[in-house]
């Protein structure tokens, strides 16, 4: 029958291939496919806009998305890690607060300054409000190592996200500070060594630029986050990574195909010290 969707699918099919489609359809059909250049028209918009000037709107053209948040923020000015909201709350409440482990107090993350503190602390820090101060602080690093808590690295990765979207240079028209987003990106990878994992927000926002990505722009710090993609399918990394490397690979530079191997070596050396962790010990394969 004439259900929406299938109008839609033939419709799709009339425009690509019309000799398959004899049937009469509508005008107006509602739209259930996303247009696949959208991504490629929003970059070249974006390059146009940059290049014959200073745009009074700015247009994200993160994979064709809306527009983005307000850039008032900075990322770098939640590096610092700020008071805790602690003292606000005892005031409130007096000395009643208990955790689970019959603490009377909680400890405030400002005043973590070395590793004998957070080994006696460790159930007593509150994380601070700015996840973003997290990714310079190793003892708060080796916090989310120790204790699993699901709610810091969810919030951690909404954050860099977020912050990832809204600062990438090559998505944004108006963002022309690559100097700072390079130490952004550096940060993320620090951090990311620190742990000796990858993070999904990082693997994610990788996914979706590289294929918008020039090549030039920021190239050390966006080869060194690939080294650091989660262990997943081939074919999920041959469509999101090997495919948008491997054009730019065949028509860049010597130098840039010599970057493109030592980030993939190092991503193979680390998938494999990652597979060789989890592996059962009394397997002989």
């Amino acid at each position: 029958g004439m259900q929406p969707h299938l109008q839609a699918l033939l419709s799709l099919y009339k425009l690509f291939s019309p000799e398959l489609v004899t049937i009469t359809l509508p005008g107006k059909t509602k739209t259930y496919f996303k247009n696949s250049e959208g991504p490629w028209k929003a970059a070249l918009s974006a390059v146009r806009q940059r290049n014959q000037g200073a745009s009074p709107l700015t247009q994200a053209v993160f994979l064709g998305t809306s527009q983005p948040l307000s850039r008032k923020r900075k990322w770098n000015s939640q590096l610092v890690i700020p008071a805790s909201s602690t003292s606000n709350l005892e005031e409130c409440r007096g000395k009643s607060c208990v955790d689970l482990y019959g603490v009377n107090e909680t400890f405030p993350v400002e005043q973590l300054q070395t590793f004998p503190q957070l080994l006696q602390n460790i159930h007593r820090l509150e994380f601070p409000s700015q996840m973003g101060s997290v990714l310079t602080n190793p003892l708060l690093l080796h916090y989310m190592n120790c204790v699993k808590d699901e709610s810091v690295h969810l919030r951690l990765y909404y954050w860099m996200g977020q912050m990832l979207q809204e600062e990438c240079t090559w998505c944004v028209v108006d963002n022309t500070d690559e100097k700072a987003f390079k130490s952004f990106l550096a940060n993320i990878y620090n951090a990311e060594c620190f742990l000796q994992e990858g993070f999904s927000a990082c693997e994610e926002f990788l996914y979706k630029t590289l294929p918008l990505w020039d090549g030039c722009c920021c190239r050390s710090e966006v080869l060194r986050l690939v080294t650091w993609i989660p262990l997943s399918s081939f074919s999920e990394n041959k469509s999101y990574l090997f495919d948008p490397l491997a054009q730019l690979f065949f028509t860049s530079s010597l130098y840039f195909k010599c970057s493109v191997l030592e980030s993939l070596k190092e991503l193979l050396q680390n998938w494999l010290n990652c597979s060789m962790i989890h592996m059962d010990p009394e397997s002989n394969s």
